[in-house]
């Protein structure tokens, strides 16, 4: 059996966070690579915890948690910074096998 999974530090982390409108984000990894998301799809309409990120002035909240290296906004809502490289550098996460 095949599973994707999400290592620590498999890809560089997020190093900082700017809002740029609306969902849009730019954001800088630690290899200094920089990239700009629109993270529309996965915040509008989802409800739950991201229903308050539906309202673009909480949205522009975001921050880098340090601890992590990853954004994450006041409700302590965070998203995977290895899914968020590999989507923003167009790099896929490595599959692994489970033992």
């Amino acid at each position: 059996m095949t599973c994707v999974t999400s290592l620590n530090n498999m890809f560089p982390r997020i190093k900082s966070v700017k809002h740029k409108k609306d969902y849009v984000l730019e954001l800088e990894f630690t290899d200094g690579r920089r990239a700009q998301m629109d993270f529309a799809k996965k915040v509008v309409g989802r409800g739950g915890v991201f229903a308050l990120l539906e309202d673009v002035e909480f949205f522009k909240q975001v921050r880098v948690d340090s601890e992590s290296g990853t954004i994450a906004w006041p409700n302590d809502v965070d998203l995977d910074p290895d899914v968020l490289y590999s989507e923003a550098m167009g790099v896929p996460i490595p599959k692994t096998e489970m033992v």
